[in-house]
């Protein structure tokens, strides 16, 4: 039938389909949880908030610290340094290794290169070893034999061992009153310390 133009006045207007209608039309904007809350039956009572549990500030922590004790290994370090290397501080059987040692280099080294002539003003004793003082002597002038002329010294190592070392050490043990006085070619004379007194 054809339409007329007055019937689109006195016609009702269709209502838009359902699918048409946009949530935007038919909700007020604001977060999703006005939205859920909207759609939620009204006797539904709101689900409780979680929330996360609070840290237990006393909980043992002592089993995840490393023990004192291991510190040394955890840094790479030697807990109590090495013994001392000087003679004077060994004794027993370590001291009579550390003679042995430097007896294979007194003479090995020194006496064949450095041995002057033995005579009444430059005196040598054949068992030097039994002179304490000598021991020592003799002992840290071959530590800095070691230090200084090793593959691992500087070019000027040999010459500061002869001038600061060697020549010092062999004059104070040859000289007349030194510790060899009264010790000839073959005989050895103990020397007696000077006497000392009570404070």
């Amino acid at each position: 039938m054809p339409t007329r133009p007055g019937d689109f006045l006195s016609e009702t207007p269709p209502s838009p389909p359902v699918s048409a209608v946009s949530a935007t039309d038919t909700e007020p904007a604001g977060t999703p949880e006005s939205v859920d809350s909207a759609l939620r039956a009204p006797d539904e009572a709101p689900a409780p908030t979680q929330v996360p549990p609070e840290e237990d500030d006393t909980t043992d922590t002592a089993g995840d610290l490393p023990d004192l004790l291991d510190l040394p290994d955890l840094l790479d370090l030697d807990p109590l340094p090495p013994d001392p290397p000087f003679i004077l501080y060994k004794a027993g059987a370590e001291f009579d290794s550390a003679v042995a040692d430097l007896t294979m280099w007194v003479h090995g080294l020194l006496l064949p290169v450095y041995g002057r002539e033995v005579s009444s003003m430059a005196p040598w004793c054949t068992r030097w070893w039994e002179h304490l003082e000598v021991v020592a002597q003799l002992y840290g002038l071959w530590m800095a034999w070691q230090e200084l002329t090793g593959s691992k010294a500087p070019l000027t190592g040999p010459a500061a061992w002869h001038r600061d070392y060697l020549m010092p050490v062999m004059a104070s043990l040859r000289d007349p009153s030194g510790p060899f006085a009264g010790c000839k070619p073959g005989q050895h004379r103990a020397k007696e310390p000077p006497p000392t007194g009570q404070p």
